[in-house]
């Protein structure tokens, strides 16, 4: 066999792949949808963090409260007092005070199973699982959103999770563009009828070096009285690749209040614009 017909046939199976998955995509845009129309008097923001890291409470919990702003913080409780490339991760006091001062538990799945490439039945067993933890360590508390990690969800996953949470929010770390860009992860905020099953949000971590991103972002959803969902990771002075500093969360959370918009969990945000739905 030829150089020129194996580099064909390779190239062959890539576009062939590559289509595979950009159809994966389309359908899980656009079935297994929880539509809910974005229509409010102000806009509405909401800071969330994955994983989560004790810095992203410890600095970025505290600034949000000084400004009198709450936070969602999506917690996969296998995590739970370890060490990570992004530091140590949060402790069981870090739970019970996070939940005291106001701000919102989600679910991000016990092991932090890969929302792609996850069999779904696996993936559900971590959601349960993950709820069954955190009743171990707030009795009585309950997760009502939900983040996918790693990714945007194959089909049958957003299924799952979907019928396990009020609202489940995209991922936004695979570094496939078309993914990236079509796949409900985002980097833009929810506006007109939204998929509360595959909510978008916006990693603040990819424009760290582009603070002029993320005001133009929040004033373009202030316009539009639409719903941004900023999410992060880690908030340190020598962040991750996944987080970013303090002084550069700090500018976002002023951008955002001067912007007009609430800044509200995201579990608050859903109940707000199911206020606004036309009776």
């Amino acid at each position: 066999m030829s150089q020129q017909t194996v580099h064909s046939q390779r190239a062959a199976a890539g576009y062939l792949a590559r289509a595979r998955g950009r159809l994966s995509i389309e359908a899980t845009r656009a079935l297994f949808r929880k539509p809910l129309a974005v229509k409010t008097a102000l806009p509405l923001i909401s800071f969330t963090f994955d994983d989560f890291p004790r810095s992203a409470f410890l600095e970025a919990g505290s600034m949000l409260r000084r400004y009198g702003a709450l936070g969602t913080y999506y917690v996969s409780l296998s995590l739970m007092g370890k060490q990570s490339h992004m530091g140590p991760m949060f402790q069981t006091e870090d739970l019970k005070e996070l939940v005291h001062l106001g701000h919102e538990l989600g679910c991000h799945t016990f092991g932090h199973c890969h929302s792609w490439s996850t069999p779904p039945d696996v993936y559900e067993r971590a959601i349960v699982e993950n709820q069954a933890a955190l009743r171990d360590v707030l009795h009585g508390a309950s997760f009502q959103t939900f983040s996918y990690p790693f990714s945007a969800p194959r089909l049958a996953v957003k299924q799952v999770a979907g019928r396990h949470f009020l609202c489940c929010r995209g991922g936004g770390l695979r570094d496939d563009r078309y993914f990236s860009r079509h796949s409900g992860g985002g980097q833009t905020f929810n506006s007109g009828i939204t998929d509360l099953n595959l909510l978008c949000a916006f990693f603040l971590e990819k424009s760290r070096d582009n603070p002029e991103a993320v005001k133009s972002l929040i004033d373009q959803n202030a316009r539009a009285r639409g719903w941004l969902i900023f999410a992060t990771h880690d908030v340190c002075g020598a962040p991750s690749p996944y987080g970013c500093t303090p002084d550069f969360f700090e500018q976002v959370v002023q951008w955002a209040l001067e912007s007009g918009a609430r800044i509200l969990p995201v579990v608050e945000a859903v109940e707000v614009l199911r206020a606004s739905q036309p009776k």
